[in-house]
């Protein structure tokens, strides 16, 4: 569904992708873990057109989209989540959802069909249906989470981007949001993950692929990537000598 080749990234003097090459492949929940710094928000931002890599190109559905606009490639497919989410503060929930329902796609809904629409996708996420009419600004940080995570299905993306879902939750936020991630796979979307819980990322991903220092150094399935030897030096650093 989705290939990155040769993709590299630098801001002034920082490399922060270096020649990734990566396949999303339909239908799959795809894993990017990494130390702090690895490039995974990065690679992501490239692929959802946040940024523009240096080098090398980002193909979807057979498509050269390496130099497509964000709103471009939103309405090709492609919706992401952001680690701390983003909103307009004044809105309502299910206002902001809507914002994704009428703009995030070719599909032009009514008002009304739009509201239903984005009320639909709130419960479908798990968020308190009784808090669709209060505004972000007053929403704890799940219910934020969750209020994006609609909006940008409400996008009807083929391609979801999530990038950590589960940070700031806790372990019973974490299994609701493993568990939902799961659920929008089976309903026909493919996603793309960064996630550091790494029982998160073995207990939802069929395959798994790690960055470090900007590079790729790892891709497969879970269990094999993660019992890598490079894989654990780069989280844990190599051992001392005795």
């Amino acid at each position: 569904m989705l290939k990155t080749k040769g993709v590299s990234k630098c801001f002034g003097g920082l490399t922060a992708l270096s020649n990734v090459d990566l396949q999303v492949r339909e239908g799959e929940i795809l894993g990017l873990v990494g130390p702090n710094g690895a490039g995974k928000t990065t690679l992501l931002n490239v692929i959802a057109g946040l940024y523009r890599p240096d080098s090398g190109s980002v193909s979807f559905q057979g498509e050269d989209v390496t130099r497509h606009s964000l709103d471009r490639l939103c309405r090709s497919g492609i919706a992401k989540t952001f680690q701390h989410p983003q909103s307009f503060p004044g809105m309502t929930a299910v206002e902001s959802v809507m914002v994704g329902a009428c703009f995030g796609n070719h599909h032009t809904p009514t008002p009304v069909e739009a509201r239903d629409e984005a009320l639909e996708y709130l419960r479908f996420v798990g968020f308190p249906e009784e808090k669709a009419d209060r505004l972000l600004a007053h929403l704890n940080l799940m219910e934020l989470k969750r209020t994006q995570l609609a909006r940008a299905l409400a996008c009807r993306p083929k391609l979801l981007l999530l990038d950590e879902l589960t940070t700031g939750l806790n372990p019973h936020e974490a299994n609701e949001a493993v568990g939902l991630i799961r659920k929008i796979r089976d309903n026909g979307t493919t996603v793309l993950l960064i996630e550091h819980v790494l029982r998160v990322i073995t207990g939802v991903s069929d395959r798994v692929v790690v960055l470090d220092k900007g590079e790729k150094i790892a891709d497969g399935p879970p269990a094999e990537v993660l019992a890598n030897p490079r894989v654990v030096r780069s989280y844990l650093g190599a051992p001392r000598a005795s």
